[in-house]
Formats: structure tokens, sequence, C-alpha cells
């Protein structure tokens, strides 16, 4: 099936690309294109790209096109989204493109939201209609945006993280920081240089994140076997890490995510405070699947907070549902 008057909600993320329509998600695969070095020709896109990172000839490099949640590299930017949306639906411009709803961070300038829905344009959607994350995120979660009480989301993504609270179809106070799941593996990979003088890759950093890494202490520390290069002699090592290290790690980086969600808390009206005292905090976004985020957040704000059901696809499903629902498209959608 062509593409041709289909509604798609975009994840445009530091991380990941979704691409999420009709309750489903039709693509998920890494923000990241591989390039020739000398002329800049894309060899990879996508997954194709990432299982090359790390591991390509001295001719290719491996990019992310995006870099805290805004485009860094229009171009390359650009066809990827293309790549992406021809992989789900053919040839586009034979069918007149998708309606797409796209993601962008709530601290973005009005320079970035343009060039986001440039790209989306030129990369084969008919029509591009740009959505606040953390309100895309807060749909796709479930909360009831719609109402008069007070909903409060973080959203820990790749390269920012946001808070929000929500009522009425809007956001009524917001703040962003532009520290994600990245700054947790730069953290990890300097941890273990300093520590181990050991240099590892940002794969091994995010796998360490991925299989022990915790915001707070477990009851039970896990180990990790990691390999990499000796920063004295330059041969390859292996050492044993634990989860209580990558809690010390990550300590700086997860501290300003939390600051994000206290700054919001200080800055809300007292009547929707009070509503987010009962409700708590949802957490959405890759980050919230660190092992313990909840508990931490929950610490360091005194407000109950939770982990969203599948929190990684809650910004592109919630940015798919806001395009068939008018008066969501009325009231809360940002122009380019």
């Amino acid at each position: 099936m062509g593409l041709f008057n289909r509604k798609l909600g975009v994840d445009l993320g530091t991380i990941n690309v979704i691409i999420y329509s009709n309750g489903q998600i039709l693509l998920q695969e890494p923000s990241m294109v591989a390039l020739t070095v000398e002329d800049e020709r894309i060899v990879a896109i996508g997954q194709e790209a990432r299982d090359m990172l790390g591991r390509h000839p001295e001719h290719i490099e491996v990019v992310r096109p995006l870099r805290d949640g805004v485009i860094a590299d229009y171009e390359v930017t650009e066809a990827m989204l293309r790549h992406f949306f021809q992989k789900i639906g053919g040839r586009m411009r034979l069918f007149g493109g998708p309606t797409v709803m796209i993601s962008v961070p709530y601290g973005v300038t009005s320079v970035e939201r343009r060039a986001v829905h440039e790209a989306a344009i030129q990369a084969g959607a008919r029509e591009a209609i740009l959505i606040h994350e953390p309100l895309a995120a807060a749909i796709g979660a479930g909360l009831p945006v719609k109402t008069p009480a007070g909903n409060m989301v973080l959203n820990v993504g790749g390269g920012t993280s946001e808070a929000a609270v929500l009522a009425m179809n809007g956001i009524v106070v917001a703040s962003s920081v532009r520290v994600g799941g990245m700054r947790l593996d730069e953290a990890i990979i300097n941890y273990i240089r300093r520590k181990y003088s050991l240099v590892i890759g940002q794969p091994t950093a995010e796998s360490i994140k991925i299989q022990i890494g915790a915001a707070t202490n477990l009851p039970e520390d896990l180990t990790m076997e990691v390999q990499g290069r000796d920063q004295v002699g330059g041969l390859p090592r292996t050492i044993t890490i634990s989860t209580s290290e990558v809690v010390e790690a990550i300590a700086d980086p997860l501290s300003a995510i939390a600051g994000v969600a206290k700054s919001v808390l200080e800055k809300t009206p007292p009547e929707l405070a009070s509503d987010i005292i009962d409700r708590g905090i949802t957490i959405t976004g890759g980050g919230a699947l660190l092992r313990g985020i909840d508990e931490y957040i929950r610490q360091q704000t005194g407000v109950p907070a939770f982990r969203a059901d599948d929190p990684i696809v809650c910004t592109a499903a919630g940015a798919g549902r806001a395009l068939d629902d008018p008066s969501l498209m009325r009231r809360m959608v940002v122009g380019p």
C-alpha cells in the first residue's frame, strides 16, 4: 500500500527515528548514516549504519545527523528521512506523500523548527506539522491532557530531557536541558577511562548502561565484563564493572535531568501542583528504561514517579494520535 493520504507520527530522535500509523509502529531504526569521507556519499542508513559503528574502514565515517534533539546536518537528515519514508511506503512522490506530525524538543528555536519542517517536506511529506515532544509523549503515554487537571511528563530522550505540566490540551509550563541518554554513555566512557585507563567506544558504553546500568544502587550489584584498549600499553584488556560503579559514573547527568523536573515543579501553579502530587510524574523516552530512574526522580523531587508503558514509542504514538484528533490539532500544534 502506498502512503497516499496516510498519516504518520514521527519521532525524529537523536538516537532513533520511530514512525507510527494506525495503532502500530511501522519503523524503528537508529538515526545514523554512514558516509564516504572524501565525497560524503551515503553508504548505509539506519540499522545498517549502526552495525558499522566502530568497525568501519578509514574511508567511511558513521554520523548522527541529529544532535541534542535538533538537526545538525540538514542534507543528511533529509536523505535519512527520505530513505525511511520510502522504506515503509514505496516511492511517495508517486502518491503525493503522507501527512506527518513530527516531534521537536520544547526548547528549539524558530530556525531549528523550520529546518525540521523543510527536511520532512523535502524528504517526501505532503504536509508536515510540528508538535512539542513532551506533549506528544504525554498523549502517547495515555495521559488525559484534555482535562483541566494537571499532568506531568518527564521525557528522557537521547539528546534532550524535557519536563512539562499539561492541562486543557496544552503545555502550561515546561523546561528542557540538552542532556539525555548519549550524555550518560559519555559519562560511562569517561569514568572507565579515568578509573581503569581503558578506552571503550560508545556502543560498549550503551551496552553497559542497558545491561547493568541503574540510577540508584540495587539490592544486588550486577556485574559485566568489559573489553577495551589499554590507554597506556595500547593492547586489548578486559575488566569487570559493577552497577554501583555505573551509578557513580552517571550521577552528574542524571542530576541535570532531575533538575529539569524540579525547575518545572517550582514554576507550576498551585492548583496544578496538587494534581501532580496525586497523579505523579510519568517518565517517557528511552531513558525511562534505566533501572531505578522512577525511584531516583521520586527521591529528587518528592513526587511519585512512574515509567510509562513502552516508553520509547510514546512520542511517535502521541504524534500519530494527535493527527487524528481535530481538537488537539487546533490547540497545541507548533508551526515551522
